[in-house]
Order: C-alpha cells, then structure tokens, then sequence
C-alpha cells in the first residue's frame, strides 16, 4: 500500500548525523559501528531505499534547528541567524538530492498529481516526493526570510519545537504566542502556509487557534489519553482540529506510545511498544471523528531516535506495511485503511492547494 509520511527529519540525519541516506538501512548502521556520539548510532530505520521498500513514495521532510537563548539548557543554536544558516545547508541536501533523481520536491498540485501517477507504476527506483516543512520558527529572523522560504519551496510550519521559542511555546514550556506570534501566523495565512500544530503547548495551541484561519495539521502528534503529557494532544484539542478539517499524523517515538517511559533504561521489548499503539491512537482519533478522515501516519522516526526507542515490531520503515493489517484486524474497511495510510494527508493538500 502506499503510504504518506508525515515528519521525517530526513537532512538533520543527512547532515547532523553524517548519514548517506542513499545507502541501505543496513549498510548505514554497519557504518556507524562503535560510534557513541549518539544514543542512537547503529540503530536508525530510515533510508532512501528503505521507503522505497515499504511504498513509503511521498512525505513531509524537515528542516530544523533551534535558537536557544543563554543559559537554555535545550541544545541548539545561539544566534536566529545560526539557525536559519542550519536550514539553508539542509535545504541544500534535499535540493543535492533532486538533483540526482532521489528525490524530487512538490510544492503545488500538478506536481503533486504528476508524482502519485509516477508512484503507480512499477519502477524500482522512483524519487521519493517530499513536502518541506520546517519544525520550530526560530530560525525565521524576519517575515522576509519567510517569504524567502516559501520562494524556495517551503509550504508548511510550526512555530515551536521545546521549549521556550521566538514565536510561541512549545513541549514542556508554559506561556503564549505574544506579538511576534502573531506576526508569524498572519504572514503563514497570507502564504497559505500549512500551520503544524504539533510541538505548542496548551496556551500556544489554544491563542493560535483564536486568531489563525488558515490551514492547519498536527504532522506528529500522539493522544494524551494512552500517555498523558502535554507533548500529545488532550481530547478537546483534537476535536478543534477535526472541526478544522485537519489531519493528525501518529508518531512512533516510545515514550510518546506507552506511559512510564524512561529515556536510556526502558526498552520497546520490555515496555510492550509495538505498532499496536499507533492503531489505537489512530482508533481514538477516528472515534472522536465520528470517521476516519482527520488522521494519518507521521512517524518521526529517527528523530533523534532510533531502534532502541521504535516499535519492537518496526525494524525499517519498510514496517509500516504492517500497519494495514493491523487496522483491518480492528475492524477497519479497506476505504478507511486507504484514508489513514495517504489519502487524508493528500486529500488536505488538494484541499489546501487548489
């Protein structure tokens, strides 16, 4: 089946992790043997060729890097300007990779058609299609520099990622989005921008949604009902997307799946992490729906990340494959499986860029 994506920080793995992401699964932890730089060194699930291999033909791929104030204790960048430098050398490796036919950006809808047709046939090598997004807005230091984003291609944002940011609060922080917030979500209206809820915290979601009209998603975002903190949804904020005909992409990030998770001690085997829970959280979503058309996929996986903190069942993204199955064993028809696997997401970008 194929299969819609809706986060993959595909260049902070390219360039922070010095990951050829043309290579096999495989052959990129084989590289990376003995390397203790990172938690999750010879434990990455995510390749080029490993989406190929799981139908995975389109996604939501990232930019990323966060300004950090002195004395934050997050890790980041110290000046907006660092960081939006950070976002220009990632966008550069996705432009390095269309160029030699790995991947290929979709920015508007003819595109958009043009490259699920290409998906159709059988060619083992197609490009993977990618929507750029950009997690956390601190790297924008002026509406200019949005406006230049959106020139070269960037057609969704979230103005948070953690903690504290320059336009509004994000994951384990407290406060609103203030002027600067403001600014931000009327520019990403004026462009149409895509508005990812995901990352704000509580007040940030709930003044953005007073004053924001435009489109809007939750690229990966679990429920507050299976584990409950203020990183995933509560019940009330999900029925507000799905009055704002949004989509919700589920996450495969342990901690986020089961409670009581504990970074560096707690294992998916031993805490009975499997893709289970991302059917659950996509059943509790389409129960609050009344349907199954606001939720979709949004893995995230090796968002800083890898085996040691994914599904016990997942070894690739290939994985993801099993997840239709699993939705058919709940009593899912095969037109529901087809919304929560691409169509949703698609749908909202035919919606969205017509």
């Amino acid at each position: 089946m194929f299969v819609f994506d809706a986060h993959l920080d595909l260049a902070m793995n390219a360039l922070e992790w010095n990951r050829d992401l043309r290579w096999t699964v495989e052959e990129i932890r084989k590289s990376e043997k003995g390397m203790t730089d990172k938690p999750d060194r010879e434990k990455n699930t995510v390749s080029l060729p490993a989406m190929r291999k799981g139908n995975v033909g389109l996604c939501v791929a990232t930019q990323i890097a966060r300004y950090v104030k002195k004395g934050s204790k997050l890790p980041g960048w110290n000046s907006p300007h660092q960081a939006w430098a950070q976002t220009q050398g990632q966008l550069t490796w996705y432009k390095a990779m269309e160029e030699i036919g790995e991947m290929a950006q979709i920015t508007n809808l003819d595109q958009l058609k043009r490259h699920l047709e290409l998906w159709k046939n059988e060619d083992d090598k197609k490009p993977i299609g990618y929507i750029l997004s950009l997690e956390g807005a601190d790297s924008i230091v002026t509406m200019g520099h949005l406006e230049k984003s959106y020139e070269t291609g960037l057609r969704a944002i979230g103005p948070a990622h953690y903690g504290p940011g320059t336009y509004a609060h994000g994951t384990d922080s407290v406060g609103g989005i203030g002027h600067r917030g403001r600014e931000l979500l009327k520019k990403i209206e004026e462009l149409n921008l895509i508005l990812d809820a995901t990352h704000l915290c509580d007040m940030s979601f709930w003044e953005t949604m007073k004053v924001y009209n435009g489109p809007v998603w939750a690229s990966h975002n679990n429920c507050r009902k299976f584990v409950d903190h203020n990183r995933q949804f509560a019940d009330e904020q999900i029925k507000e997307l799905i009055n704002r005909k949004a989509v919700i992409g589920i996450a495969l990030d342990a901690w986020m799946m089961v409670p009581n998770w504990v970074r560096g001690e707690s294992t998916p085997k031993e805490m009975g992490v499997t893709l289970n829970q991302m059917v659950d959280n996509i059943d509790h979503i389409c129960q609050l729906a009344g349907n199954s058309l606001h939720v979709g996929i949004g893995t995230d996986l090796d968002g800083a990340f890898g085996k040691e903190q994914s599904p016990d069942d997942l070894d690739t993204i290939a994985d993801l494959q099993k997840v239709p199955s699993l939705l058919a064993q709940k009593g899912y028809a095969k037109s529901d499986i087809d919304n929560i696997m691409h169509l949703n997401f698609i749908n909202f970008l035919e919606r969205t860029w017509s």
